[in-house]
This record gives structure tokens, C-alpha cells and sequence, in this order.
């Protein structure tokens, strides 16, 4: 039996959920408050914050004038802060956020005296392979958490070991974060209590003493909890108060054996509520945009830009990581609450963007106004092509790309639009009033160019770059009177823009770098490319690397460079849900859609930069539930889901996206992949590490534990290899013969409390009706590569990459006619699997500013990454930036990266 017991008195604080974040705030003021006054009146009490800042911040933005009591708790040890910014989701973001979190966390909390030097992760849905690599590479050697411990665990204890081999010591809360509750239940009979818990558990503690977490989500703990544990201590079983860095530094002993490798995502000890992945998708998109946007934004700030928008960068960066939170961007909040964090990670993107263009600006100064410069923000080189808007030839005239080099190439034209912008009659008094749209030189969006005005005619000629020389609207203003008084009566206004056509151009971009080219009329034929063009023929696509033909039932045969073929790509299966936010659930008796009522194909473009074809499946969706939970209505609506496929030029995949407005409640789509033979394992991509799953999850706890896995750049099984937009959630059925990927899931409740598939509700059973996303035109994107040799010989690393990061194009504002900016190299990153996370500028105070690269090998025999740039020396540092080692790197840096390793530099 243990003879003592460890009380941590804490929180657990969700800043929104149930309740938006106001009105948690609200709350929150209050709990703070009372744990400041019961910590200044009784110097036994210590509290520990959540392992989050986001408290603290969001507590002394009401209560500023608390800052120096909070940091004289902090400096006496008696209240425990950070080390997080927020207790994240960590598969609905991206491994380099998760970083940021705890950057931005540290930092805030050593601003009040230093953090609690522990991953606490107490209430997450399970956990990713990296954390204990992350933890590490902070100098974090512990972590505390709940959540997804498999069933081999039967200790308090772990060492959790990433794939890279990196351990940090984790606590087990078994029995959840607010274990010590039930033991303070009757405050005079806590000694017979914590006693009765201790022998149910002994197997548990070993040597050591009993962690009790008093406290649970919302409260703070009753200012009398110091003195009824004081009264509780004896010599048969001493109790001592401690934050939750005190009990595992300084009351653990006993050796740690047990070794836990990769992500935790097992039922047996805790719901790990795997509905959320899906739920609510346009969170997950948002999320993807606003961090996409953001690293964006750092790597053309950092090396094409001189400005210093690092207050921005701050500031959207902390409203990404606000939206991560584990109630937040998983979408198991309130309507209001989902609106809340769609709108937060909106303005998150709409700062990075700013941003983002404001660096642009810079060097799109140094390109003519007739030209177009393009970014490039991935560390390789890349052919790609980008739409823009140009000139329309006169007929039988050849446009064509010129880049700085003088090198040509052709172009292709995607759209035309048209040149009469208005026609109007009006009598002569009126044409005042359209005057007044004319601000400066700008009308309808265009530039006037020239105006020609004739008695009882004005008409004007707009272009997006004017070629007449000034224009002066005091002049026009002063003609147009005089001769609406020489001619009174009926006039006609004509607007009219020079011909537009939308054109897609081949662009070659540098290594994270700068490329111009202008597009212009030919006297000659279009000049020749070195790659194959892509081509449609019947209801085929190719480019001499992938093939795609269309079936009769709408869906695709690929076949990839190898000669591998995957048939029926894109077969559609709806079904209904029964079930909330955190769980799917089938009905008893479900009725599955996967065969459409009418299959229409169009071809949209033939080549030779980008052919498409548009397939129309209509499918007949029951409307809901019935009022039978486990049955679909008999009534159905008719839904067309429209199917892009498209093949470009030089890339190695087949794009597909799909799109539907969503007529119907309580139901689950997914895309499927049958594969060419079932398969007993898959591999996603994410947060720093590609993961393999087998056919079933580990039960045990109260929830089925149904198969669906999280991914967010890639998903791999067998030979079908499938690029994602944002992270979304898969399952092998049919016994491995398919990758199914969900596209939607409409629910109308946070939690339901009789739900099939879990023993308890999750949550109050509160409506969700926006969650049934009912009106909405649900839109997902993928890229399908074919490959016998996986995700790796696939090289879907990169092609993940490439997928997701489109070059960056903007036109220039030099004087027309000049000559176009040459291409321009960044920082560029050679090697096989190897992720580069972010590119930005840090400060250094002794030494000035440095460029920041993080890069990740992406595999499990390691690889040499080879970075070359404009610089000369290399500092090794970790995730919290203090440096490691500083190496000269004249002619570029190699790195030998072991397996999996997160590796951060600083160059100069």
C-alpha cells in the first residue's frame, strides 16, 4: 500500500466548447481570481495552469493589474504556467504549429518567470508519433497526458519514444485528468477515502505515491482544499500538495522499463473520440489555408523582403494556434463557437496574406507593368503552370511566354471574356452621375486608356495597363459639360474593355525563388516544349506520365508511370450517421448510395498545358434520418456531384476534386480507391512523420474503436497513393481491398447520449444544426499517384508538397516595356524524403538577423539534405532557438539526417 499521496490542484480549461469564448472567459476570471486569493492566503496551496497560456493571457487582458501577483506565484514555484500556448488537436494541424505552440507558449510564460518544463497534454484525442521528438528538441524530458495509451502500459508510467528514438518520461493520468474528485467528495472523510482509491490502484504506483489531479474542467478547486488535505495527512499516509512539475521531479523513483514508440491512438484507457476528424469540414480547410498561407507569407518575407512584419507573422500566428485548441478546429463546439474559430482563422489568413503580398511588392517593383512575377515558396526548383490574365490576340495570332532569358514558351488559352462592360442611353443631364464612377483613372476595376466623345456619344476604352499617357478627369469632366450643353437630349454610353483572355503559362521557377515573364502576340507558330503535352482524347487524359480514362459510371482508371493501374478511383458511397461531433455511427439499418442515376461527361479543355473533363453524377440521397435513429428516410433528393479531372503537364498525378451542394442531413460520403489487391497496412502523412495503421484499432474503454485514421498531406495503401489538401480522415474496408476517404460528415449534435458505438455521451446533448452543413456546397481536392514501390517510390513527399503549395503569381508595377527581372535563387534543399517545414527570418541580438530552416527526413533510413543559399555559416539550434553548434558553410551546408530527425539551422 502506498503510504502517501501527491494532491495537484488545477484546471482543466477549455477556452471554448460548449460556450463561446467570451463566456468561458467570463468564468475563467473568476476561477482565477479565487486561486490567487487561496494561493496568497495559504502558502501550502500550489496550481498548476493547464500546461496553457492562453489562460493566463486571456485572464490578464481582463486583469492587468494581476500581472505581478501572477509572476510572485510563478518565481515562489506555487503556480505552474505553460509550457503551451494552447492545448492543441495535434492531428488537425500541422507539425511546424505544434512547434509554434510551444515557442510562443515558453516565451510567454518565461515573461512571468518561466515554464513548467512539462508536456502536459491532458485532454487531446489522441497523440501524434513526433510529440516525444518535439518535447525533446525543446529540452523537455517529461510528459503527462490521458488519452491513447495502449493497453501494454500498467504502470503511472511510460517512456514514449518517437519514431526518430527520441524519449521523454510520460505520466499516465489512467484515470483521467481529475482522478483526486472522487476522493474529495466528503471533505471529513478523505484520509478512508484516498485510502480506498490508493488499494484499487496499488498495482498502478509501485513504489511511488499516489498523483491525485484535483481538479476538473472549469473550476477552480475550493479555496478550503489546503486545509482539509492538511487535516487528512498522517503518519499512516502523509499528503502533500505540489504542482504537477513537483510530483513527477520530485516524489517519482521508481525506474521507468515500459517503452511506448509512435503516435498513441488506442480506446483501451479513454475515449479518443475519432469523429472529429471529420466533422465540420470547413474548419479543416480554413486551418489548412490560414497555415499555408502563413508559411507563405515567412519564406517571401524572410528572403525577398526588407520589411519587418513580424508584429503580423505574431499576430496570425496566434490566432492559427487559438484555433487548433482540442475543442476548437475538431468542430465539437456550439454553432456559435464553430463561427467564432472559422472567423479567427480567417483573420489569422488574412494577416499572413498581407503579409505575404507586401513582400511580393518588393521585387514585383523591379517588373514591368506588362509582365508577371512568380514566387516560388517550396526549396526546389519547379516547372509549373499558372494562370493570368492577358491581351486577347486577333484571330490567327499565337501567344506566347517570354521569360528574362529571352527564352519562349506557349501558351494556353482557357478563356476569353467580354468587351462590352456597358451600353447605356441617357439624357444629357445624366452624364454627371457617370462621371462619378470614374475615381482618378480607375473604372469598373480597369484603367481608362482612352475616351472618345462625339455629340451624343462618349465612349471609353479601359485596359488593365493604359498605353495613352496621362489621363486627366478634371479635363474630361470639363468637355463632357460642354458638350452635354451643346447637345441636350438623349446620349449614348459605351464601355468598352480591350479583349481579355484568361491564359495558362509554363513557368520555370528556382529554389524558393523569383521568376518574370510577360506574354505577348507572335508573328511566329508556337514554340516547342521540352515536355510531353497533356492531351485529351475521348474520354482520356494523359501527359506522358499518368493516364486517365472515365468509365461509364463516372468513375476513373489511372495508370501511373510504372504501368500501374488502379480502376474505379472516385466510387462514391454515402451512407447515414446516427451518430455526433466525436463518433461516427451507422444506423442498424442503413441504406448505402454508391450507384449514380445519370452519368454526364464534358470535356473542358484539351491541351496542351492542362486538359480537364467535368463528370456529373447524379445521385438520389435520402433527406435524414428517420425518426427512427436507425433508419434513413424513405423520401430522397436528387444531388449532382460534380467530378474535375484534370492532368497537367509535367506532373505525375491526376487531379480530382469534387463538388455538391448538400441537400441532405444525418449522412457520411466518401471517396474510394479500390486497390489492385487488399493490403493489411496504409501510411498517412503528418505532423512530421508518416505513420502506418494496420486493419483494426485497439479497444477496450468505452468507444468502439472503429478504423478511421487521421492524414494530412498523403495517405498511402498498397499502390494507390492519394495527395491531400487538408486533414481529413481515411479507413481501409472491404478487408483492405479500399481506401475509403471521407468528404463529409453531417451531424446534428455535439454529443448524442444513446449512441451506439460509445457507452457515454461525450458531452451535453446539445443541437449542432450547423454541423449538418445543410446548403453548403461542399468542395475537397485530391491528386491520385499510382506506384507499385509506395508512398516512396511514388516520391509522394514531394509531390505532397507540390500539390499543396501553388507558386505565388503577381503582376508587376514598373513602367511597361522594360526588362524583366532575372531569375533569382533562395534557399534551396536537396535530398530524398526530406520535408523542409519553414523558411523564416529570426533575430539574433549579438549577432543580427539569420534565416531559419527546419527540416525533417521523412523516412526511416534517414537522408542527406544539401542546403545552399547566400550563406556563409550555419548555427544548429533547437525548437526553442537557443543554439546548438555553429558550423562555416561557404559552399553550402550537407546534413546527415537520421531517421525521422527534426533538424533546425540558422544560416547567415
Amino acid at each position: 500500500m502506498q503510504n502517501s499521496a501527491v494532491f495537484v490542484p488545477h484546471f482543466h480549461w477549455d477556452r471554448e466548447w460548449y460556450e463561446p469564448f467570451q463566456v468561458f472567459r467570463h468564468r475563467l476570471v473568476t476561477a482565477l481570481d479565487t486561486v490567487l486569493e487561496t494561493a496568497e492566503a495559504n502558502p501550502d496551496f500550489r496550481f498548476t495552469v493547464d500546461g496553457q497560456m492562453a489562460a493566463i493571457e486571456d485572464y490578464l487582458e481582463m486583469r492587468p493589474e494581476n500581472r505581478d501577483r501572477v509572476a510572485a506565484l510563478v518565481a515562489g514555484g506555487r503556480l505552474a504556467i505553460g509550457p503551451w500556448l494552447i492545448l492543441l488537436d495535434e492531428f488537425l494541424c500541422s507539425g511546424e504549429t505544434i512547434v509554434r505552440n510551444l515557442q510562443m507558449g515558453w516565451a510567454a510564460a518565461a515573461d512571468l518567470g518561466g515554464s513548467m518544463p512539462i508536456g502536459y497534454l491532458p485532454d487531446m484525442f489522441g497523440h501524434v508519433a513526433q510529440m516525444p521528438q518535439i518535447l525533446a528538441r525543446a529540452g523537455i524530458e517529461h510528459a503527462a497526458l490521458w488519452r491513447g495509451v495502449p493497453g501494454s502500459v500498467d504502470g503511472h508510467a511510460f517512456r514514449w519514444r518517437a519514431p526518430d528514438g527520441s524519449e521523454v518520461r510520460t505520466e499516465f493520468l489512467f484515470d483521467g485528468y481529475d482522478n483526486g474528485l472522487d476522493v474529495l467528495l466528503v471533505p471529513d472523510q478523505i484520509g478512508r477515502a484516498l485510502g480506498e482509491y490508493a488499494e484499487m490502484t496499488v498495482e498502478r504506483w509501485g513504489g511511488d505515491p499516489v498523483l491525485a489531479m484535483a481538479g476538473t474542467d472549469h473550476n477552480a478547486p475550493d479555496p478550503q482544499l489546503a486545509t482539509w488535505l492538511r487535516r487528512a495527512s498522517s503518519d499512516e499516509r502523509a499528503i502533500t500538495i505540489a504542482t504537477l512539475d513537483e510530483y513527477i521531479r520530485k516524489h517519482v523513483r521508481d525506474e521507468v522499463s515500459t517503452v511506448v514508440t509512435g503516435e498513441l491512438r488506442s480506446h483501451v484507457r479513454g475515449n479518443i473520440l475519432p469523429g472529429v476528424l471529420s466533422v465540420r469540414l470547413a474548419l479543416k480547410q480554413r486551418m489548412a489555408v490560414a497555415e499555408r498561407t502563413i508559411d507563405h507569407a515567412e519564406r517571401v518575407n524572410a528572403l525577398w523582403s526588407r520589411r519587418d512584419d513580424s508584429p503580423f507573422l505574431s499576430l496570425a500566428w496566434h490566432k492559427i494556434i487559438e484555433s487548433s485548441a482540442h475543442d476548437s478546429v475538431v468542430g465539437s463546439g456550439t454553432d456559435e463557437t464553430s463561427d467564432q474559430v472559422e472567423a479567427r482563422l480567417a483573420e489569422a489568413t488574412h494577416a499572413a496574406r498581407a503579409v505575404r503580398d507586401a513582400a511580393l511588392a518588393e521585387p514585383a517593383a523591379l517588373v514591368p507593368s506588362d509582365g508577371y512575377l512568380v514566387a516560388n515558396p517550396l526549396p526546389f526548383p519547379r516547372t509549373t503552370s499558372v494562370e493570368v490574365d492577358v491581351v486577347a490576340p486577333p484571330e490567327g495570332t499565337v501567344l506566347v511566354a517570354t521569360a528574362a532569358d529571352g527564352s519562349a514558351r506557349p501558351v494556353q488559352l482557357t478563356s476569353q471574356a467580354p468587351t462590352v462592360l456597358s451600353d447605356e442611353r441617357m439624357d444629357a443631364s445624366q452624364l454627371e452621375r457617370v462621371l462619378r464612377r470614374i475615381h482618378r483613372r480607375e473604372l469598373f476595376g480597369r484603367l481608362i486608356d482612352h475616351y472618345e466623345l462625339t455629340p451624343g456619344s462618349l465612349v471609353f476604352h479601359l485596359a488593365e495597363v493604359p498605353t495613352s499617357g496621362p489621363f486627366d478627369l478634371l479635363i474630361l469632366r470639363r468637355e463632357v459639360a460642354a458638350a452635354a450643353a451643346a447637345h441636350p437630349g438623349e446620349w449614348r454610353v459605351l464601355t468598352l474593355e480591350e479583349a481579355r483572355a484568361t491564359a495558362l503559362v509554363p513557368v520555370d521557377v528556382p529554389a524558393s525563388g523569383l521568376a518574370s515573364f510577360r506574354v505577348e502576340p507572335s508573328d511566329r507558330t508556337a514554340p516547342s516544349t521540352t515536355f510531353a503535352p497533356a492531351t485529351a482524347t475521348g474520354r482520356t487524359l494523359a501527359n506522358g506520365l499518368v493516364e486517365v480514362a472515365i468509365a461509364a459510371d463516372g468513375t476513373l482508371d489511372v495508370i501511373g508511370a510504372d504501368g500501374t493501374v488502379l480502376h474505379g478511383v472516385g466510387r462514391l458511397v454515402d451512407g447515414g450517421d446516427r451518430g455526433d461531433s466525436y463518433n461516427y455511427a451507422p444506423p442498424g439499418r442503413d441504406v448505402l448510395v454508391s450507384e449514380p442515376a445519370e452519368v454526364a461527361v464534358e470535356l473542358l479543355e484539351s491541351g496542351p498545358l492542362r486538359s480537364r473533363m467535368r463528370v456529373t453524377r447524379v445521385y438520389e440521397w435520402p433527406t435524414a434520418l428517420s425518426s427512427e435513429r436507425d433508419l434513413r428516410n424513405s423520401e430522397t433528393v436528387p444531388t449532382p456531384v460534380e467530378t474535375l479531372v484534370e492532368v497537367r503537364a509535367c506532373e505525375p498525378f491526376v487531379r480530382v476534386s469534387t463538388s455538391f451542394l448538400n441537400q441532405s442531413a444525418d449522412h457520411r460520403l466518401r471517396f474510394h480507391v479500390p486497390l489492385p489487391e487488399p493490403v493489411t497496412v496504409s501510411a498517412s502523412a503528418g505532423q512530421f512523420a508518416v505513420t502506418e495503421r494496420g486493419l483494426t484499432a485497439e479497444g477496450g474503454w468505452g468507444e468502439y474503436p472503429i478504423p478511421t485514421f487521421p492524414a494530412s498531406t498523403f495517405v498511402s495503401a498498397g499502390a494507390a497513393n492519394v495527395l491531400l489538401d487538408h486533414a481529413t480522415e481515411y479507413e481501409l474496408v472491404g478487408d483492405g481491398s479500399e481506401l475509403a476517404i471521407t468528404l463529409l460528415r453531417a451531424i446534428g449534435s455535439i454529443s448524442v447520449n444513446i449512441h451506439p458505438l460509445r457507452d457515454e455521451p461525450a458531452a451535453s446533448e446539445i443541437p449542432a444544426p450547423g454541423a449538418q452543413d445543410l446548403g453548403v456546397r461542399i468542395e475537397n481536392r485530391f491528386a491520385v499517384v499510382p506506384s507499385a514501390t509506395g508512398w516512396q517510390g511514388a516520391n509522394a513527399v514531394a509531390l505532397a508538397e507540390d500539390f499543396r503549395n501553388d507558386v505565388l503569381v503577381v503582376r508587376g508595377t514598373a513602367p511597361a516595356e522594360g526588362q524583366l527581372l532575372p531569375d533569382a535563387t533562395g534557399v534551396r534543399v536537396d535530398g530524398s524524403d526530406i520535408l523542409v517545414s519553414s523558411i523564416r527570418r529570426v533575430a539574433d541580438d549579438d549577432r543580427g538577423a539569420g534565416t531559419e530552416v527546419r527540416l525533417v527526413a521523412m523516412s526511416d533510413t534517414g537522408s542527406t539534405a544539401r542546403m545552399t543559399g547566400a550563406f556563409t555559416e550555419a548555427t544548429t539550434v533547437d525548437l526553442l532557438g537557443r543554439p546548438l553548434s555553429t558550423t562555416p558553410a561557404a559552399d553550402g551546408l550537407e546534413l546527415a539526417l537520421g531517421p525521422w530527425e527534426i533538424r533546425t539551422v540558422v544560416v547567415r
